[in-house]
């Protein structure tokens, strides 16, 4: 059983836990918030939670290739890909409805991105992928469709980090206070790092470069909580507020979304 096997499964089931665990924490706070910020802390639930059951599976497969069960492998792969695929949808509904205030155009818009994975998850499986490649440190496939990898670059990656970066500036040039730039700004800059090396995890064949994303992962999903619950060492250190019960909520004093 490879040492390198054995910890690159560690590192993904400690994205699977702490993922999981930050978005229990999230909906758990739900009563906390007004109605007009329920709508994207529920996507901020459910993007982190399909990024818990991408990485649960591959945390298996991680072990089938350390047990030499490449039947078990395939099959987490192709298990693994279905959230993965989903991940986008929260992640434009979440920008969209902090960007408009609008739940239904913030819905319709982000339902045409279930369309993407579903289009993705079909070239996936009707082509099958190449593989397991196993090394010492990992458990490799090949996407056997360029057509998947195509949909997947364009219309589920090239968007929405598109739509994060264009937040971001349009963060930049608001005048608001340092907690709120602090706990919008934050969330997004989280969700872009997970997002690209999940993306980057996926697309690679070099075994150490996938275990690196996968530790990017875990530090993305840190910061996200970070942006939520900061320490007060931190508050302290960036000079905002302590409380942060309410994200995206409409405070005048403050000229939120």
């Amino acid at each position: 059983m490879s040492v390198g096997l054995i910890l690159n499964a560690t590192i993904c089931f400690a994205i699977t836990v702490s993922s999981f665990a930050f978005a229990w924490v999230l909906a758990s706070s739900a009563d906390k918030h007004n109605e007009k910020s329920r709508p994207a802390l529920w996507a901020l639930v459910i993007l982190w939670s399909l990024v818990s059951l991408t990485y649960l599976p591959t945390t298996i497969r991680m072990l089938a290739a350390a047990t030499n069960h490449p039947a078990l492998d395939l099959i987490m792969y192709n298990l693994a890909a279905v959230p993965f695929s989903m991940v986008t949808v929260p992640i434009v509904f979440f920008i969209l409805y902090v960007i408009t205030g609008d739940q239904k155009i913030s819905g319709y818009i982000s339902f045409m991105f279930i369309f993407f994975g579903a289009t993705y998850l079909a070239f996936l499986y009707s082509n099958g992928v190449i593989g397991p490649n196993v090394t010492g440190y990992s458990s490799m496939f090949s996407i056997n469709s360029d057509i998947a990898v195509n949909i997947y670059l364009i219309g589920l990656f090239v968007i929405p980090t598109a739509m994060i970066l264009g937040m971001m500036f349009l963060i930049c040039l608001q005048r608001m206070p340092r907690r709120l730039r602090y706990r919008t700004a934050l969330p997004l800059v989280a969700i872009s790092f997970v997002f690209d090396f999940m993306l980057t995890d996926i697309i690679t064949d070099i075994d150490v470069m996938q275990m690196a994303s996968r530790i990017f992962v875990f530090i993305g999903t840190v910061l996200a909580y970070l942006a939520y619950f900061p320490p007060s060492t931190l508050q302290k250190t960036l000079g905002i507020k302590n409380s942060q019960q309410e994200i995206y909520e409409d405070e005048e004093e403050e000229n939120d979304f």
